[in-house]
């Protein structure tokens, strides 16, 4: 029997561990993925493990890479149900980064004024002494800020 006889058949199948091993992720990981239906292991009605092939590798990178660049599980299902179905979900890529691009611009603007106003106030207390309350006040150096 030669060398290639013994090496793994690119059909075997892939424990949870396995898979996890392969594609860089928890093995909790690749059960979630399969509870939410991006993974379709078979079953082994012997024992109930779930096995996987080679080809689930590729989509738990491709998730892996689809979650770096902010798309969300269920975007992400739907990316590949598109492609499944012999459609090609470019444009709906295309549409979420852009709304996620715009959305995160009026975070970072949203954070930038806060940061802005949080400084202010900490140069503006610096100045003043602590209060004690008098039924009247909670805190007065949050009651004077604008």
């Amino acid at each position: 029997m030669n060398k290639a006889d013994t090496s793994p058949k690119k059909t075997e199948t892939l424990t949870v561990k396995a898979l996890a091993k392969a594609s860089g992720v928890s093995a909790d990981t690749i059960r979630h993925y399969s509870q939410i239906g991006l993974l379709h292991p078979n079953r082994d009605p012997g024992n109930g493990y779930r096995y996987f092939s080679g080809r689930d590798i590729r989509t738990v990178r491709f998730v892996k890479q689809a979650k770096m660049l902010g798309y969300t599980l269920s975007e992400i299902i739907k990316i590949i149900e598109l492609s499944a179905a012999g459609s090609t979900p470019c444009p709906l890529v295309r549409d979420i980064i852009q709304r996620r691009i715009r959305e995160n611009r009026e975070r970072i603007n949203d954070m930038t004024n806060m940061q802005r106003r949080m400084e202010q106030a900490l140069s503006k207390w610096s100045q003043l002494p602590d209060g004690t309350p008098d039924g009247h006040q909670i805190c007065h150096l949050i009651e004077i800020s604008d």
